[in-house]
């Protein structure tokens, strides 16, 4: 959100600098991201000035040149070449000087230089108008009156102003600080609170109009109180559409709209001003002298102001006329209901609106406006009054329209503010120093927060409309914060800590060490955000996935039930800016609906990695070499053997090869690996094998041994190694074969491994060889060859029983 300097200071009389105003903003909560300076015409018109011209004599060279001498109030006058018909001598001109940046309202800005035009030297450049930004017309160069004395600046001359705004990052909580009113408001508070002025803010000027004191000719009706609790009118005749005063359209312009005309200049004014939305409607189109506020009707058509024509839900609120509606309620416009040049009444509006059905109705049609900005933030119910009275005081001035002596509010259940109890002891222990309570209460009248009694150490107070998430004692205690300045807060002497059991394994020690190897083989973190879209998840997963109800987008309405599509998408990403070689892993939430209670939810943390592309950088040395599906089963085994976790493997094998590997700890899936099926791949338009793994962390975490494992003195004995080629049938998986070796020798055999398959010429159809490595040792003798032999011969054994194995020579 914008927030003009200059626009701040009609509310605040202060002397603090742009500097000072932005870091305390930031302070109390209104982040300042940036801070842009503005110029009513680009460039300020630095190096411009008033000149003299002294002597006209004709180009020798152009017939429609002239040789100008002009004075700019130098130690010497200037020799121009100007191509305008109506220069002569005498005139005072505009002078852009050498070194100057002009800034034409049509084409790039050009800087002035000291050249040659037809072999005449040419310093510097007589303006038109057009020319430096300060209008359209290039009939010839700006002559202005006699009486301006030579040299003084342009933008002096011509009273350019020039303005700061700031940036504001505002969270979706601060309702009452969408306008510059409410900035002006907290900034006050701050000022004052921290000794650097005692400032009153000065209130806009209104039009005192009663309320309901007479007969508008506007009859109003709200059909759908539920979804406006309040709306305000007030009739204006005999108005002049015209262009706006040059003071509205700069502060329009400053914060980033386009002047239009007066009065929807003069509405946008307000908006900025109050934070109050209003609604401007050509009075003699509102047929049948009646509003009536209403629901829409399901698939019903609206040409909004845009002229899109748009299919309405039956959720939407329209102001309608007596046979039709005129615009969507707190979002936009419609067609033929807006000011033009030719209205002479005017009907406004101001009303309150339901945020939750604004926010809803913005989202499905995709229209972001400020009106909608600030009503599904929570507006405040009790301004929409004020805001009339101010905008009819600037259209009397402005417009020079004739005001209707009443203003007509239909508001049939007041929105009271909201009564809280404070405690100074709760406000002190959440603050951790114990403030004056003249300067809470303090705090409290200067953010418009009402005490209606007052105990020894407790206040009964009301919050301000305006502030939508002040609801409760620690709301109010974050405004107190928030206005003192946590920076005030100053550091104690002296620290207090117990000492406290702490649960093993320590969860964060290990999720750190398991980031840490992560990182050392090469892994990068990714974050991805907890929401995602529905369209990646099938029908029965669906029925498990929580769901938001009011999601910000289509693309963004469920909360995730996996890691896996942020990071298939953060890999579309990368692939699509020419990064394939991809080793990921994130450690995240995942959420899911409970399947034992009905309005339960589950939060669960997991950790994925992906990998896809080569396995390391391709240079001279080092050839292209693809990742694989069995690259990231190492990793995974790798991992929970670093946390000494003891695991069961179940290998899903389809035709192709292996589909999935799942691992489980006392019968419970504590990780998995799968090779992400084309079809996925296809949605997302990668264009490569992707490799995912997944653990459940929690449960993995607590299944790690608690006790120290001791050092273990080496091996006395050495290890003794074989290898054993063996035919089998495709379907038999190497896992199944380490399983029964270990089943045949516990005590001497140490370990089992594959290096090779193979399968082709003198591999029977059906068939497949696995090369199998066995090491092992005896921990009391050096192993003997007969004693290797006759190991071997029973593995062997084993598996021609049990498996139909065929020894290959």
């Amino acid at each position: 959100m914008r927030i003009s300097y200059n626009w701040l200071r009609k509310y605040i009389n202060t002397s603090l600098s742009v500097q000072q105003i932005s870091e305390l903003l930031t302070d109390i909560g209104l982040e300042v991201e940036s801070v842009e300076k503005f110029e009513t015409v680009p460039g300020g018109l630095q190096g411009i000035v008033i000149g003299e011209v002294k002597t006209k004599e004709k180009h020798p060279d152009a017939d429609k040149l002239s040789i100008t001498t002009v004075d700019v109030g130098g130690s010497e006058l200037l020799q121009i070449v100007c191509g305008a018909s109506n220069v002569a001598a005498g005139q005072k001109v505009v002078v852009a000087t050498i070194g100057a940046t002009l800034y034409p309202v049509s084409g790039e800005p050009f800087k002035i230089k000291k050249s040659k035009i037809r072999g005449q030297n040419s310093e510097g450049m007589i303006c038109a108008e057009d020319e430096i930004g300060l209008g359209n017309s290039h009939d010839g160069i700006m002559v202005l009156p006699n009486e301006v004395a030579i040299g003084t600046p342009a933008a002096s001359y011509f009273k350019l102003e020039s303005d700061f705004v700031f940036e504001i990052g505002l969270t979706a909580n601060r309702s009452d600080a969408t306008s510059h009113m409410g900035v002006a408001r907290d900034l006050a508070a701050a000022i004052s609170c921290r000794g650097l002025g005692n400032f009153e803010i000065t209130e806009p000027q209104l039009l005192n109009i009663p309320v309901n004191k007479g007969v508008l000719p506007i009859e109003i009706e709200i059909a759908d109180t539920e979804l406006c609790p309040r709306y305000s009118g007030l009739y204006v005749r005999n108005i002049q559409v015209k262009e706006s005063p040059e003071w509205l359209k700069n502060s329009l312009k400053s914060i980033g709209l386009k002047p239009i005309n007066n009065i929807v200049d003069i509405t946008n004014y307000v908006l900025f001003e109050y934070g109050q939305p209003l609604h401007a409607f050509d009075a003699d189109k509102i047929s049948g002298n009646k509003i009536v506020v209403k629901r829409a009707n399901v698939s019903s058509k609206f040409t909004t102001l845009d002229s899109v024509e748009r299919t309405l839900s039956g959720e939407e609120l329209l102001i309608c006329n007596e046979s039709e509606p005129m615009c969507i309620a707190g979002v936009f416009g419609g067609l033929h209901s807006g000011i033009t040049t030719e209205t002479k009444n005017l009907f406004l509006e101001s009303a309150y609106f339901n945020p939750v059905s604004i926010r809803k109705t913005a989202k499905q049609h995709n229209l972001k406006t400020d009106a909608a900005f600030r009503y599904e933030r929570g507006a405040d119910p009790n301004i929409t009054v004020k805001a009339l009275q101010r905008a009819a005081f600037l259209l009397s001035e402005l417009a020079e329209g004739t005001v209707v002596d009443t203003i007509t509010d239909v508001y049939p259940s007041i929105i009271e503010p909201i009564k809280i109890g404070f405690s100074y002891k709760s406000c002190d222990a959440k603050l951790g120093k114990e403030l004056e309570r003249s300067t809470i209460k303090n705090i409290f009248k200067s953010i418009g927060v009402a005490i209606l009694s007052e105990g020894t150490d407790a206040l009964l107070v009301t919050a301000p409309t305006n502030k939508a998430d002040v609801t409760r004692e620690i709301d109010l205690i974050e405004e107190v914060i928030r206005i003192y300045g946590i920076n005030n807060i100053e550091l104690p002497t002296k620290l207090n800590s117990s000492v406290s059991f702490s649960v093993k394994p320590n969860k964060q020690q290990l999720v750190s060490k398991i980031n840490d190897l992560l990182v050392g083989w090469g892994f990068s973190e990714i974050m991805c955000t907890s929401l995602t879209s529905s369209k990646y998840y099938s029908a029965s997963d669906l029925e498990k996935a929580v769901k938001l109800a009011n999601p910000m987008s289509a693309d963004l309405d469920i909360l995730r039930n996996n890691l896996l599509y942020s990071g298939l998408e953060t890999i579309a990403y990368n692939q699509n800016r020419k990064n394939t070689d991809l080793k990921l892993f994130e450690l995240g939430k995942i959420y899911q609906k409970s399947s034992s209670e009905k309005w339960a939810y589950v939060e669960e943390e997991h950790l994925s990695f992906f990998m896809c592309g080569n396995v390391a950088e391709v240079n001279w040395n080092s050839p292209s070499k693809q990742v694989t599906f069995f690259h990231l089963v190492g990793v995974l085994e790798k991992l929970i053997a670093s946390l000494r976790v003891t695991y069961s493997k179940h290998v899903q094998q389809t035709d192709s090869g292996v589909d999935k590997i799942a691992y489980t700890v006392k019968s419970k899936e504590v990780a998995s690996v799968i090779s992400v099926p084309a079809e996925m791949l296809k949605k997302f338009d990668i264009k490569q094998s992707v490799f995912y793994a997944t653990i459940h962390v929690d449960e993995l975490l607590k299944n790690i041994p608690t006790k120290t494992e001791f050092f273990k003195d080496l091996p006395k004995f050495p290890e003794v190694k074989r290898d054993l080629a063996l035919v089998v049938d495709e379907h038999v998986l190497f896992n199944q074969l380490k399983e029964a070796a270990f089943q045949v020798e516990k005590k001497m055999l140490k370990s089992v491994n594959i290096f090779d398959v193979y399968k082709g010429k003198n591999i029977e159809e059906g068939k497949k060889s696995y090369a199998l490595n066995f090491v092992l040792q005896d921990e009391e003798a050096t192993l003997t060859d007969a004693k290797t032999e006759a190991v071997m011969s029973k593995l062997m054994k084993v598996y021609e029983e049990k498996f139909g194995a065929k020894i290959r020579n």
